[in-house]
């Protein structure tokens, strides 16, 4: 039998000098017991995949809202891709893989229902209440809102996966600074999930486009990486056969990103000559827009021109548009309604004789509504707006 120490002792051997070592974790608040064959990061793996904002992911989606068909991506699947992409970059780089599951398995936990709509909406709402941002609502959750233990509140993850959901970053993604963790930067695994996550939404809400006729291959004809691709796949499968075509391209462009992505962040790795993960997660802190997994310039441009193509195509399409506006609507008018008589509100929600002040008030109702799927949205809209439905 491999013992937790067999696996921490090959993790000294195989993996980078800059890699995260499980052994070498700063462990967690509460219970820093070691479990005889599981390492800490393969823990926080399980609990993150066995809690409950886990499995809703299933239920809350990205581009296309859940009543809209049951082909395109949720929060789920993303998840599952990114874990998948970062794993593959990880592996090629020596990297943890068992961290970057965590980190990526966790990323989106925070998510409220209907995608970034529900995100702007309940931002909106919560504007001088301290916002709202999801990254940190993913912290809270594995921090607070998750009971499974009796000795404490959460999930109890190790502070290399906390600042890794804490201080995740993309174009859709802003990191959280809090006091207890300013002086301490993410690991190379946090950052490659970073770059996994931007891989996953630019190629994947294509697809999704694509499917949904909201963009066209003539459309995408003004990207040169997608030209680039389709002309590779063009010549090896029957244009005829599309939906083989739009995956093949799809499944190109992400290797295409992963591959230029290999090479320049292996340039990049050599230069540094990282000798700890302790000097990784220095440089960050020193360097927080600083990085070293990163994209070729010329890749940089090419994904930018796809991000731009794909923002005034798809993102600004008639068809999205609607469902995002509605999506905001119903949000809107959910958190109205709870704020104008908060007592309709469930009793483990809001305890009847309970004083809050306004902006607790606000946060209460806010935790809720960022806790539903799309699905229970939608339902809990029907509850009160609907004469006919049974609340």
């Amino acid at each position: 039998m491999r013992t937790r120490k067999d696996i921490e002792d090959i993790e000294n051997q195989i993996l980078a000098p800059y890699a995260m070592k499980s052994r070498d974790s700063k462990g967690r608040e509460h219970d820093n017991t070691e479990h005889e064959v599981r390492t800490c990061y393969q823990r926080d793996r399980d609990r993150i995949v066995h809690s409950e904002a886990f499995r809703k992911l299933e239920y809350k989606t990205q581009v296309f809202v859940i009543i809209e068909g049951d082909y395109y991506r949720t929060r789920l699947t993303h998840t599952i891709e990114v874990a998948q992409i970062a794993r593959t970059i990880g592996r090629s780089l020596r990297l943890n893989e068992d961290l970057i599951e965590a980190v990526a398995l966790a990323h989106d936990l925070g998510h409220p229902p209907f995608g970034h709509a529900g995100e702007e909406a309940l931002n909106r709402i919560m504007g001088d209440k301290g916002g709202f941002n999801h990254n940190f609502r993913s912290y809270e959750i594995v921090t607070r809102f998750e009971k499974r233990y009796p000795d404490f509140i959460g999930l109890d993850l190790t502070r290399e996966v906390l600042v890794g959901i804490l201080k995740h970053s993309t174009v859709y993604d802003q990191a959280v600074e809090l006091d207890q963790f300013k002086n301490e930067g993410p690991t190379l695994e946090a950052r490659v999930v970073d770059i996994a996550d931007a891989v996953a939404y630019l190629s994947h809400d294509i697809d999704d486009g694509l499917t949904s006729g909201c963009l066209t291959v003539d459309d995408m004809m003004d990207s040169a990486l997608w030209r680039k691709a389709y002309s590779k796949i063009q010549s090896v499968f029957d244009p005829g056969h599309g939906a083989m075509m739009k995956y093949q391209v799809v499944k190109y462009l992400i290797d295409q990103q992963t591959r230029d992505l290999l090479n320049f962040s292996t340039e990049n790795l050599r230069r540094h000559n990282f000798g700890s993960s302790n000097q990784v997660k220095e440089f960050h802190l020193k360097n927080p827009d600083g990085n070293v997994i990163e994209f070729s310039p010329q890749m940089k441009k090419e994904r930018g021109e796809l991000q731009n193509l794909l923002l005034e195509k798809l993102y600004r399409h008639y068809r999205v548009l609607r469902m995002t506006e509605k999506a905001k609507r119903m949000i809107n008018e959910i958190f109205d309604v709870y704020l104008e008589n908060p007592n309709q509100l469930p009793y483990e929600i809001w305890p009847r004789g309970a004083q809050y002040s306004g902006k607790e008030k606000y946060q209460i109702i806010c935790n809720y509504i960022a806790g539903m799927t799309d699905r229970s949205a939608l339902d809990e809209y029907k509850k009160l707006f609907d004469p006919h439905k049974k609340v």
